[in-house]
């Protein structure tokens, strides 16, 4: 593989990294609500969504793997790192908090997955296209399940609206994050450019906040630090759970 090919691939391979832990990271969190849900349908809802981004972070890992060429499987890759390897935003690991933080940020990731997988569907690399494809139709209704939710919550009762509007508070700093580039070195013809998406995720996420009677917070100082390998104290207790059965019987398969 020649200087410029073998560039390339590292810098798809950290692209792959760094949405495929956002979905791991973040399904997890979602799967903490099972059995937790305020009603049964959400009891349902939750892990089913969890589901759609576990399958997006193994297709994610598993193309990541065979650019790496080092012998590592998408489980390697899921389970076997330390903290500081991981590279998703730092948002997708917040705690779940109450339902109204959980919605709100799952509105915030997924209206810009949907147009980060809507941009890859582009993408000269046939293997992410076909990943974009169909991730794309499972996020729309990711989207719009939370936009329902923030909106129910938002114009709804006085406690409702106040846990929504602290959710806002707490959570919207975390978001500049998505729009920063993992790395600088793929092509836009391969991956989507990501500060080119905050327009329309603005414009997204400024209907929604509308009807929910909302009001967007003005972040002066952005928390960030999650692609860069710098997490908060939260998330090595999320690990030591995700990686648990991997970590205690190495090469377990089911």
């Amino acid at each position: 593989m020649g200087a410029d090919a073998s560039s390339y691939a590292e810098a798809l391979f950290g692209e792959l990294i760094a949405i495929g832990d956002d979905h791991l990271v973040l399904g997890h969190r979602l799967s903490e609500w099972c059995g937790h849900a305020p009603m049964l349908e959400e009891d349902l809802a939750m892990p089913n969504m969890a589901l759609d981004m576990l399958g997006q972070a193994r297709a994610l890992y598993s193309y990541a793997a065979e650019l790496e060429d080092k012998g590592r499987t998408e489980d390697h890759i899921a389970y076997m790192r330390t903290d500081r390897e991981y590279r998703n935003c730092l948002l997708v690991e917040r705690p779940n908090g109450d339902f109204a933080h959980t919605m709100l940020r799952q509105l915030y990731f997924t209206a810009f997955m949907e147009r980060y997988w809507q941009a890859t569907m582009s993408s000269r690399d046939e293997r992410l296209a076909a990943i974009a494809g169909k991730a794309v139709k499972e996020v729309a209704y990711h989207v719009r399940h939370a936009s329902e939710w923030v909106i129910r919550l938002g114009d709804g009762t006085e406690e409702s609206a106040s846990r929504m509007q602290a959710a806002v508070q707490a959570l919207h700093p975390y978001t500049q994050e998505l729009f920063e580039e993992p790395d600088k070195g793929v092509e836009p013809s391969l991956m989507p450019d990501r500060a080119e998406m905050r327009p329309s995720w603005d414009w997204v996420i400024g209907e929604v906040f509308r009807e929910a009677l909302l009001e967007t917070p003005d972040v002066r100082f952005p928390l960030m630090g999650g692609r860069a390998g710098r997490h908060g104290e939260e998330f090595g207790f999320l690990l030591a759970e995700l990686q648990y059965m991997q970590r205690t019987y190495p090469g377990l398969t089911w």
